[in-house]
């Protein structure tokens, strides 16, 4: 659209714009910034350029990161371009934001592959045919060592000791690897080769947003706008979803555990996985809200939508179904799913016919460790053929298709080995009268 900027079409589309990008966001600095940059594109009829920087330190993908992939999205559908900075360069150092201690460098190997896979995830959110898909070493790794003194000489010790994370650490007398001061210089010179208008960033990543538009300043280009997304509570509600911490949902898990998952979060969250991780309207949403606050709407029934709609977005409405049954079927009429995977229990494990109920877990792989399996027990969480087990000291007889549950989602079928098989059978005919 080239038009005057003060025609009436024109402040309506730049209204339009920024009610639906600011939607969500926890800060945008300047706010002012970003309804001039899009009232400029609409004038000019010149897309923005809306980068989003990711080191591939790890390499799946879960809800946590599609709040800022959904807003990139929101971007992409208006006609902006999209910037995906893979930083297989700055990931060689790994970003310090939240770490009390230096992290491990990745090899360039270990980054290519992490890339790889995010790439193929993203595009589950994003149009990757209309993404601009750039790697920062094409531009780092060329700098001279001069040109990185240049870069250096930009800001101060004292300035990067305002990082809350480097702070704590040089106050507790923990090390700090000079390499690390330079992942916030690197990243920000991503946008000065870039020429960015706008970047994306969760809260955490305040300190490196701004160092772009300090560093684009000191470059002489326009400061780039920084829209900051919430982070996104991850299954206990509480705690930042992580994989580390245990509470995330992937967004390539198989649909039943996906469900299975949403489900499980408190109900004080559905709103706020609506309007963060879902692609319904600002309106749908607020007709959620509007059936829960007045009663016309069942907070399970809520729940059960967002989980249907969550993993219809990744694996398709028919997978979304299926999961819908099959939760249905095993957590709300108390019976078994028509599938059950099938796991082999290895020949170790059993002895003479029999194993012990923490083994058996561990062994299925329902469990990570024999201390997990104990605690499962104690919790009344582990039943075999339905009958609830609550001994730890337990020793089960061995069934080919024995069906063993820990907690609400995770169920196996028994597939025994041959010799165990002939074992178990020798043992079951000398019990016989």
């Amino acid at each position: 659209m080239n038009a005057h900027r003060d025609d009436p079409a024109v402040r309506a589309e730049v209204e339009r714009q920024f009610r639906l990008l600011s939607r969500g966001a926890v800060e945008i600095i300047p706010e002012d910034g970003l309804r001039e940059k899009i009232r400029e594109s609409v004038v000019s009829g010149r897309p923005l350029r809306v980068k989003l920087g990711l080191d591939p330190s790890a390499p799946d993908v879960h809800l946590g990161h599609t709040v800022v992939l959904q807003k990139l999205r929101q971007f992409q559908e208006l006609g902006h371009v999209v910037q995906l900075v893979i930083g297989d360069f700055t990931g060689r150092i790994g970003d310090p934001t939240g770490k009390s201690e230096t992290r491990r460098q990745l090899s360039e190997a270990e980054v290519r592959e992490n890339a790889a896979t995010y790439v193929k995830q993203f595009g589950k959110i994003l149009d990757m045919s209309r993404v601009e898909l750039v790697y920062n070493s094409a531009w780092l790794e060329k700098l001279t060592f001069a040109e990185v003194l240049q870069l250096a000489a930009k800001t101060t010790v004292a300035r990067m000791l305002e990082r809350d994370d480097f702070e704590k650490r040089y106050t507790a007398g923990q090390p700090i690897g000079l390499h690390e001061f330079f992942y916030p210089l690197m990243q920000a010179y991503d946008s000065v080769v870039l020429r960015s208008d706008v970047e994306l960033g969760g809260t955490d990543q305040k300190f490196n947003l701004l160092m772009g538009r300090e560093l684009m300043r000191d470059y002489g280009l326009p400061e780039q706008v920084v829209l900051m997304m919430p982070l996104l509570e991850g299954t206990d509600g509480v705690r930042k979803m992580s994989k580390s911490l245990g509470n995330y949902i992937g967004i390539d898990e198989p649909p039943e555990e996906m469900y299975g998952k949403v489900m499980s979060i408190p109900d004080d969250l559905m709103l706020r996985y609506y309007a963060l991780v879902t692609d319904l309207s600002e309106a749908e949403v607020e007709a959620v809200a509007a059936g829960l606050a007045d009663g016309s709407l069942h907070p399970r029934d809520a729940k059960m939508r967002l989980a249907r709609r969550i993993v219809a977005m990744y694996h398709g409405e028919p997978a979304a179904e299926a999961a819908e049954r099959h939760f249905r079927t095993v957590f709300q009429e108390g019976g078994l799913p028509e599938a059950i995977e099938e796991r082999r229990l290895p020949a170790a494990a059993v002895e003479d016919g029999t194993v012990g109920v923490l083994k058996l877990l561990q062994a299925l792989g329902l469990v990570a460790s024999l201390s997990e399996a104990r605690r499962m027990v104690e919790q009344r969480a582990v039943r075999i053929d339905g009958e609830r087990i609550v001994d730890p000291k337990a020793r089960l007889p061995v069934r080919e298709g024995m069906v063993v549950q820990v907690g609400k989602r995770l169920i196996a079928r028994v597939a025994l080995e041959p010799s165990v098989q002939g074992d178990v059978r020798e043992s079951a005919a000398g019990d016989r009268p």
